[in-house]
Parts: structure tokens; C-alpha cells; sequence
């Protein structure tokens, strides 16, 4: 949906170009700072510095995981329900796509029972653990997800738009380039990798000394990368066939594409109901791999400081994100015209994650395991106690961005979001 907003296959250049110097150095940064406190991203920090405020930043970022998590669960509860719709051949009807998304998402009540569904099944593999949840779920999902890309992405390509389609993700036209799309780029390189946040040190927290920890984060924003593209892959053919918008943001999975489906494949019913549905499969897949992750660092920080056991840790974290989402699911509809800063808590949450918490948590984790940090501890957690020429090689390029680059861009950020607001 970014790239659609921002140009296509300029914005992408840039995006890889943030990864690279500043999602990849950040995430490392995490990995570091979770597996050498074998902790939440709190707690790890007050492990390797005692006494001094450095925990605050553990604490900010499970403060901003839990904001995205209670935004995101209102989104990946739209996907449930678009999926259950185009499961039961709803989706293959003939009619305004426009209005039938706005009907659902202004609802008072209907929205609210989808995100509980979502938050139910989130809940149940996250209280299941990091082993026999998180990691048993993402065993069979990810292969799952993968498949499900390859078959929609070699279908897209027989399309009468997949020339086009290909043309507008390959072809950068640097003309669409501005300030904003810049920043943009950076931000979905931050959003789509979790990073800034400490969602990554609370999972390195369960690490084993030998995991490579700069092959891990380099193999984690590869198949990022490679999902993104593939899912671009899967669009934007589809998109081109019928002449559709590309830059029609949220609005293109759940307005335009179905209506695009339709037309593409009106006059096979069964093509159109297999490829609808998996597409919407797809991107339920997706969004519940990320709603883990960041429903994961909550319920870590609520078991670790309370007597909780880790499936009452992961309902208590739910239930308090389940207040937060409903005032975002109703910011669509009965509460739109409640609004903080003028903005609905929808928005406001995004807003102030987006463009605060995460670059200035990004910026902290960097500035500790660059400037703070011995430097044998990051060496040893990075490259081993006898690292390779090629990881010593490696290391010194982490080093670099994780020192320079990435905080130099960081601040640049922040200051950038501020005279913008």
C-alpha cells in the first residue's frame, strides 16, 4: 500500500536503502541488548546498567508496542472479517465495495466482534509461549504464507496488467521523490520490521549463545523484503489489468482489489473465489504474525513483574488492549468526532508511535550498544567468543551504522517530525 502511495518502485529503492543502514543496525542493536540481559527490553537494560534510567527506554517501547498492537488488531480485524466474507462467496457479489467496507467499519458493534475473534486466537498462541505458541504457529504459518505468495504472485503474471505491474515496482521514476516520501520510506522500514520498539529484544531474550545474531537479522529483513515484493507481485498486476489506483492506500485491499477481483475474474466464479481467498488468507497470516510479536512484549513485561502466570500475563495484556482498541475500532464510527490533537484515537496511536516512539527508541538502542556498552560484550554477543574474518568484517560495518549512520538519520528524523507537526 506505501509503495502504491509513493510511486512504486522509487519508494522502494529507498525503503531498501532504510533498511539497510538503519532497520538492520537497529535490529542488531535489539538482538544485543535482549540476549546479553535475558530479559524484556526493560529489564535487560537495568541488568546491563544498574542504577541508571536506560530502563525507561525498555519501558517506552512496551508502552509503544502496546499502542500499535491496540491499532493493528482493529486493521488485522477487518482482514478476519473480508476473509470470512470472501470464504462464504460474499465478496463475489457485484456491488460498492466503497460502501460495503464503510457500512462494516462505522458499525458500533460489528468491527468489535471481529477484534475479539482476532484477539482470541492472538491470545491463544502467544499464551502458549515463545516454544509451544510463537514458535509451533510460525513452524507451520510462515511455509504456509510463502505458498500461498508463490501461487497468487505466478498467477498475477499471466495477467494482462503484469507488464505494467512490474514496470511500476522495477522502474524507479525519481520525479515521485520528495522530503515526505523519503521519510515515508523510513518509516515502513521501521513499522514493517518491528524495530525501535524492543519487540526484538524480548524475543533475543530466548536466544541461545550460538544463534548468529547479524546473519538472523540480516536473514529477517530479507524475507521481509522478499514478502513485500511478492505481495507488490500479487497487486499490482491485478491492479493494472482494470486500470485501478494504485495509490488508494488502505482503501486498495478492501475497496478497490475486491472490486478488481471481480472484474478480472467475473467470468470464472471458482478462479475468482480461490484466488480472493487466499489472497485474504494471505494477509490474515501476515497480520497475525505481527500482532504476536507485539502482543508478545507486553504479556513478557506483565509475567516478569507480577505473579501472573504467563497465560493470565497474556489475557490481562489483552484485555487492556481490547479497551484501547475499541476506542480505535469506534474512532471509525460513533466516536469519529471524539478526537485528541484532531485527530481519532486511530490515528492518534499511529501518529504518535510512528513518528516519536519508535525513531527515538531505535535512536536509544543504538546510542547504548554503540556508545555504552563495552565493546567485547557487543563483539562477543555479536560474532561469538572466535568470530570469522568475515564476521570481524561484518561487525565493523554494524559498528559504523549503529554508531554514525543510523543515529545521525534517527535525529534527523525526530526533528523533521517535529517541525511537521
Amino acid at each position: 500500500m506505501e509503495a502504491g502511495r509513493h510511486g512504486g518502485a522509487a519508494f522502494i529503492l529507498v525503503y531498501l536503502v532504510f533498511v539497510l543502514i538503519l532497520a538492520l543496525p537497529v535490529m542488531c542493536s535489539e538482538f544485543v541488548v535482549g540476549r546479553a540481559g535475558k530479559a524484556n527490553a526493560a529489564d535487560s537494560f537495568k541488568r546491563l546498567m544498574p542504577g541508571t534510567r536506560w530502563p525507561l527506554v525498555g519501558y517506552m517501547g512496551v508502552l509503544a508496542g502496546f499502542l500499535i498492537f491496540s491499532f493493528y488488531v482493529v486493521v488485522a480485524a477487518w482482514t478476519l472479517f473480508y476473509t470470512v466474507e470472501c470464504l462464504r462467496g460474499a465478496l463475489l457479489a457485484d456491488r460498492d465495495f466503497g460502501a460495503y467496507f464503510s457500512d462494516f467499519s462505522s458499525s458500533a458493534w460489528r468491527p468489535l466482534l471481529y477484534v475479539i475473534l482476532f484477539m482470541a486466537v492472538n491470545t491463544a498462541i502467544v499464551a502458549g509461549g515463545v516454544q509451544r505458541g510463537i514458535e509451533r504457529f510460525s513452524k507451520w504459518m510462515m511455509p504456509l504464507l510463502f505458498l500461498i505468495i508463490a501461487v497468487l504472485a505466478g498467477f498475477a503474471m499471466t495477467l494482462p496488467g503484469a507488464s505494467e505491474g512490474l514496470r511500476f515496482l522495477f522502474s524507479p521514476d525519481f520525479s515521485q521523490l520528495t522530503v515526505s516520501v523519503v521519510f515515508s520510506a523510513m518509516g515502513q522500514a521501521f513499522f514493517s520490521l518491528s524495530v525501535g520498539i524492543g519487540c526484538l529484544a524480548t524475543y533475543a531474550s530466548y536466544f541461545k549463545q550460538d544463534v548468529p545474531l547479524m546473519r538472523s537479522s540480516l536473514i529477517i529483513c530479507l524475507l521481509d523484503t522478499l514478502v513485500a515484493v511478492f505481495s507488490g507481485l500479487v497487486i499490482f498486476p491485478v491492479v493494472f489489468t482494470v486500470g485501478g489506483q494504485a495509490d488508494a492506500g488502505p482503501g486498495l485491499v478492501f475497496i478497490t482489489l475486491p472490486r478488481v477481483f471481480n472484474a478480472v475474474f467475473g467470468a470464472s466464479p471458482v478462479v475468482n473465489y480461490l484466488f480472493s481467498s487466499l489472497f485474504y488468507i494471505l494477509l490474515l497470516v501476515a497480520a497475525l504474525t505481527s500482532a504476536i510479536s507485539q502482543h508478545e512484549m507486553v504479556t513478557a513485561l506483565v509475567h516478569e513483574k507480577t505473579r501472573l502466570s504467563r497465560p493470565q500475563a497474556a489475557v490481562a495484556a489483552a484485555l487492556c488492549a481490547m479497551v484501547c482498541a475499541a476506542a480505535c475500532s469506534l474512532s471509525f464510527g460513533p466516536w469519529r468526532d471524539v478526537t485528541v490533537l484532531g485527530m481519532g484515537f486511530f490515528d492518534l496511536f499511529d501518529f504518535v508511535t510512528a513518528k516519536f516512539m519508535m525513531p527515538i527508541g531505535g535512536l536509544c538502542f543504538c546510542l547504548f550498544v554503540g556508545w555504552v556498552m563495552e565493546r567485547t560484550a557487543v563483539g562477543r554477543e555479536l560474532g561469538g567468543e572466535s568470530p570469522t574474518r568475515l564476521a570481524v568484517c561484518a561487525m565493523s560495518c554494524i559498528r559504523v551504522m549503529v554508531r554514525y549512520v543510523a543515529p545521525l538519520c534517527l535525529i534527523g528524523v525526530f526533528f523533521y517530525q517535529l517541525l511537521a507537526v
